[in-house]
């Protein structure tokens, strides 16, 4: 009797200690909602979080496989962290964000005195001022997240000249976690890379054309490109203000509306916020996997129908076309073709109207941008100062196989927004929205549109402001032949992935949020595949929580948390920007 005694005690102490012993979700997949529940239960701290995240980044970004994603992390990343947890244990947490850590596209401004650049990639603006934080970053701290660094990027948001997407002059080539050295596309590659592999929580990225879809769809992501005016661009790198939007790039459609719904709003700073709906919505309420149910969604197939200008790809066309079934299997009515009545004549493709827009735009917003810092120790003021920065600096900026500006060169000769200028703007808004997407949806009667993330899907959205929501699709084959896409990367390649994209009317976030969960909910193409071995960092939780003492005042030296103190272009550098991990 006493052994069974002994026996039953034995019994209950083990369950009682597996019965509370934490489950710590992992790194690579974890969600907002999982972090927030184990930051509650006190499981695990946003310290926690930080040092674990930090961890993964040296794992990979230098080491190993360079991946390259991550340009700075926070020196004050620690240190918010802490002041994060008290208020949590005092007073609860602001919102889903509270104490969850985001990666920030390396042209979304954070005061200096953070400890961090902004500076599009470009040594042009390495240790300049900023006159305040961006818009989007003002929403986050008040949130409660914390800013735990500063991804790479095309650099200048890939509108520098012919260069691979993921290059900049600061960070060097990003590639992909899929396959060693594959392209991760641009121009928010680091953060597509980050995310793809939970270097941080979230990251945020920008897109003028193709520059949240592309990266969320080459690195197995959820992507969200907001209809121009969701969300501010105000203390962000210009390209311009008639297209450029920030979104967040994420591993599920519930952390991208999280975020969204928290960066979407009008600022004051930026007037293109000032003419949304309002109230801003709560874009968790159209988490709904029966969305779909019902619906009408076109397929636009005149946008993708010629190899030659959308990169159209078969393997692609054949996932594309079970994602259709999947679609009608899930209620949906699928109406095609329902193209865009622009698309049926040649100026949808050929016309230069957005690159007239562009390089207009962007030599006026970018010199506005140089000329607001507080300071610029480069002595860069203006688009032309820049071009002239770059060829006095090739060591960094121009190195073999990089040297290419012909974008800056192109927009500098622009002669101001004439009647050219406004002819184009005109005509794009024709041509993607009331003779494209608007015209589309009102012909077929349809909710939203489908088609393959790549090539020139994300054209006529761009050029009307419209939104496009992004999940992942499906992978490249083993026997995929490899293509080269850079000096340094390739594409395609065996096990990249690659994403499928609804588009809609602007502000139709909330539906094609639906429809995109919907889809994500009954395919989980994520969890299909991950990246290659040595691209997955191998920190967690476990490793970090309770086995070490408070050490944010070495990590702000720079010189040791993650092991981010870095070689740069030229071995002076090192001594003279500290702060800087690629």
């Amino acid at each position: 009797m006493r052994v069974l005694k002994v026996l039953a005690l034995v019994f209950l102490t083990s369950a009682t200690v597996t019965a509370v012993k934490p489950a710590f979700p992992d790194l690579y997949e974890a969600s907002v909602t999982e972090l927030q529940a184990g930051l509650d239960a006190g499981h695990f701290t946003s310290v926690d979080l930080v040092k674990a995240y930090f961890a993964r980044i040296d794992e990979v970004n230098l080491k190993g496989p360079e991946l390259r994603a991550v340009l700075e992390i926070s020196p004050s990343a620690l240190d918010t962290a802490a002041a994060l947890d008290k208020e949590r244990k005092k007073s609860g947490k602001r919102s889903l964000l509270h104490g969850i850590p985001i990666l920030l596209k390396d042209n979304i401004a954070t005061v200096a005195s953070e400890g961090m650049n902004t500076t599009a990639g470009s040594f042009s603006l390495l240790n300049s001022i900023v006159p305040s934080d961006a818009g989007v970053v003002k929403r986050l701290r008040k949130a409660g997240a914390i800013i735990l660094g500063k991804a790479n990027l095309s650099e200048f948001a890939h509108f520098r000249g012919n260069l691979p997407s993921g290059w900049s002059g600061r960070g060097g080539q990003c590639t992909n976690a899929y396959f060693p050295h594959a392209d991760p596309c641009g121009s928010s590659s680091g953060s597509g890379v980050a995310a793809s592999i939970g270097l941080a929580a979230v990251t945020l990225g920008t897109e003028t054309d193709g520059s949240i879809t592309c990266p969320s769809s080459n690195n197995n992501l959820v992507g969200i490109k907001p209809t121009v005016g969701l969300t501010s661009r105000a203390g962000v790198i210009p390209i311009s203000s008639h297209q450029d939007t920030v979104g967040p790039m994420v591993r599920s459609v519930s952390d991208a509306a999280i975020v969204l719904s928290i960066i979407a709003g009008p600022d004051p700073n930026d007037n293109f916020t000032l003419a949304q709906p309002t109230p801003i919505p709560d874009f968790t309420k159209a988490l709904n996997a029966n969305a779909l149910k019902g619906k009408r969604i076109g397929v636009p197939r005149l946008v993708f129908l010629n190899d030659s200008i959308t990169g159209n790809d078969p393997f692609i066309n054949v996932v594309f076309e079970q994602a259709l079934e999947t679609i009608r299997g899930l209620g949906a009515t699928v109406v095609d073709p329902a193209d865009l009545p622009s698309a049926e004549t040649p100026e949808l493709v050929v016309s230069n109207n957005e690159t007239i827009v562009l390089d207009v735009d962007f030599k006026i917003q970018l010199t506005a941008y140089y000329e607001a810092l507080i300071a610029n120790p480069s002595g860069v003021r203006s688009l032309a100062d820049l071009i002239k920065f770059n060829d006095a600096n090739p060591e960094l900026e121009e190195p073999p196989r990089f040297e290419d500006q012909s974008e800056l060169i192109e927009s500098e000769a622009t002669t101001g927004m004439n009647s050219t200028y406004f002819d184009a703007l005109t005509f794009n808004k024709e041509l993607g929205g009331t003779q494209g997407i608007d015209a589309a949806l009102k012909e077929h009667n349809l909710d939203a549109l489908v088609l393959p993330a790549q090539g020139f899907t994300t054209v006529p959205a761009a050029i009307a402001g419209y939104p496009i929501v992004t999940v992942p699709l499906g992978f490249f084959p083993n026997n995929v032949t490899i293509g080269l896409a850079g000096p340094e990367t390739v594409y395609p390649a065996p096990g990249v992935p690659f994403g499928l994209s609804f588009l809609g009317t602007a502000f139709s976030e909330m539906q094609l949020i639906s429809f995109a969960f919907a889809y994500e909910q009954k395919t989980q193409t994520r969890l299909q595949r991950r990246a290659f071995l040595e691209a997955i960092p191998k920190t967690q939780l476990v490793d970090v929580v309770g086995k070490f003492g408070d050490d944010r005042e070495r990590c702000e030296t720079r010189s040791d948390v993650g092991g981010c103190m870095c070689t740069l272009g030229a071995a002076q550098l090192i001594q003279q920007h500290p702060n800087t991990i690629a």
